[in-house]
Formats: C-alpha cells, structure tokens, sequence
C-alpha cells in the first residue's frame, strides 16, 4: 500500500486537502486500498485551518511516505525548519514530492525546486520567481511534473495534479473512474492553461453566455456572427454590438480564444497529430493555427506541443 501524506502548517487553505478525496474514492473504486492517507504536521495534534476550524494530525518523522503533498497558505509565509527538514528527507527517499498551489513555496524553502520546472497559483507565481530565480516558473500550467517532484497551480488543480498521480499508479481507466466519480468532466492535462477563455470574457448576459458556451461546443462549425447571434436570438448587427460592448472583443476574436484554449488543451494530451487538431478546434488547417498562435502567444504550436511532450518525459523519468 502506498502511504500519501499531505503536510499543513498553521492557516493551511482547506481546498488544498481537496486532492486527498482522489485517494479516497480510489481506495473504494481498487478491488483493495492502494493509499494510506495521512496528514501530518510540525509536531502533530490540531491544526487551524484558514477558515478557522481545525484538523487532527500526525507528527512529522522519520517515517518516508510514497508520496508526499505540501498544502498551500492563502499567502505565502515561512515554513517551520522540521517541516523543511521533513520534506528534503523525503525528497531522497520517498517516490514522488508535490506541492499544491503555494505549497510550491514550502518546497522551494526546502531547496527542492532549485534547477526544476514549476508552477503555482497565476497571483504569486511572479513572485515565486522573483523570490527564487532558481525555478523556471511557468505560470500559465495547471501543474508540472519535473523528474519525481511535481507542482499545481490554484488549490483544485491539485485534483487534477492528484489523479495524475492516480494515473502514474493505477492507469488511465482508473483515473477516468474516480474523475467520473467526483463529477470532474476529466483530468486537465498539466500543459493546459491556468486561464479559461470564457471566463477571461466575463459576458454580462445570458445571451451573450449562450453564445459563447455554443460557440465552444461547435468548435469546428464556421461560427460566423450570423450563427452566433441566432444562438443568442439576437440579429447579427445587434449581437455584434452587445458583444463587443460585454466583453471587449469582436466575436471573431472571442472565437479565436477558444479555439487556440482547445488546441493547447489538445497538444497537452499528446496523442493528436497537428492536422487533426487543427480540423477537430475549427482551425480548417495548420497554417491557419499558425498563424493564431503566433498572433496569441508569439511562438508557433509545434513549440507548444514540445514543451507538453518534455512534460511527459520529465513525468515518466
């Protein structure tokens, strides 16, 4: 049985012990228990959360868990020299160190993220960065793999980073399962954005809501305003209006957001060739996608999709 231990400090987010049900529902889904779950702290007992109520604990020691999971503050703040201790321990001689959103910084206290790849939540991440330059900090990633130690941005992208984990242990169908399980519509894969096109748009109506949600569910349908603006029962002047005025963008531009966050979420899963994910986002072609990346994010896909393969490698070495 592999024994998970997830570390809090005093004012630890309560989400970030969400990735924890993972392991629990895998445990009931396994023909028998693969996790022993545990959550332990400085000198064990109870532990405040940042809501105020508290959660019992086990010392840590020198017990080396299979996995080890530091839980992120709302703010960063120093971690306790046990804990750091504890943790580089656990670096040699346990499987696999996470830490989930600022739980990045308890790692990068303790030395562990010196040279690595990382990530956490999009807010402190710059200052991840200024605080330890070190780390390439790639803030735009729900979470990163790099060799044994891997790390997530906001609180529920630890979920996403902890079915991976699941997938590591027990495959895909069982991750799928417990995913399923938990009403998430499926594991984001690490390479997918923090930032969701929709939401970046925050339109004020439901018609222009409508537009948008059927806009990303017809990705390969030309999505002209015409088509738009019947989602919306609205006429294509009108709707044109009323978009731009919501959200700031003309829906051509609003289209193209959503079709390049379904190419990168694509490229992420690493099983797509570029032509299909060009047809299958709505793109027609790759050099049409070319061109939209370069315009979005000044490099082209294949540079995208490069640095999600690495993701993969680093995950598998």
């Amino acid at each position: 049985m592999r024994t998970v231990s997830f570390v809090v400090s005093d004012g630890f987010q309560v989400m970030g012990l969400a990735p924890l049900t993972v392991f629990e529902i895998a445990n009931r889904t396994l023909d028998e228990p693969g996790y022993d779950i545990r959550i332990v702290s400085e000198h064990g007992g109870p532990v405040r959360s940042s809501l105020g109520f508290t959660v019992e604990t086990e010392p840590v020691g020198a017990r080396h868990p299979d996995t080890v999971m530091a839980v992120g503050t709302l703010v960063p703040a120093p971690s306790a020299p046990a804990v750091l201790d504890y943790l580089r321990a656990t670096a040699v001689h346990s499987r696999r160190v996470a830490g989930i959103c600022t739980g990045a910084f308890v790692l990068a206290q303790a030395g562990l993220l010196d040279g690595r790849r990382a990530t956490t939540h999009w807010a402190f991440a710059r200052t991840l960065q200024r605080a330890y330059p070190g780390i390439r900090v790639e803030e735009d990633r729900i979470f990163i793999s790099d060799g044994r130690v891997w790390t997530s941005a906001g609180m529920s992208a630890g979920i996403d980073l902890a079915l991976a984990l699941l997938e590591e242990d027990f495959g895909a169908a069982m991750a799928k399962t417990v995913a399923r399980r938990l009403v998430v519509y499926h594991r984001r894969p690490g390479g997918q954005s923090q930032f969701s096109a929709l939401l970046e748009l925050e339109p004020k109506s439901d018609r222009v809501r409508r537009a948008l949600t059927y806009a990303k569910e017809h990705l390969t349908s030309p999505l002209s305003v015409e088509e738009l603006a019947a989602a919306a029962s609205l006429s294509p002047r009108q709707f044109s209006r009323v978009f731009r005025q919501e959200t700031g963008q003309s829906p051509a531009k609003a289209v193209e957001n959503l079709r390049l966050e379904a190419a990168r979420s694509m490229m992420a899963e690493g099983r797509h060739p570029m032509d299909l994910i060009a047809r299958e986002t709505g793109f027609a072609d790759r050099e049409r996608m070319r061109r939209a990346f370069l315009r979005a994010y000044g490099q082209p896909p294949q540079a995208l999709k490069r640095a999600a393969s690495a993701d993969r490698q680093a995950k598998v070495a």
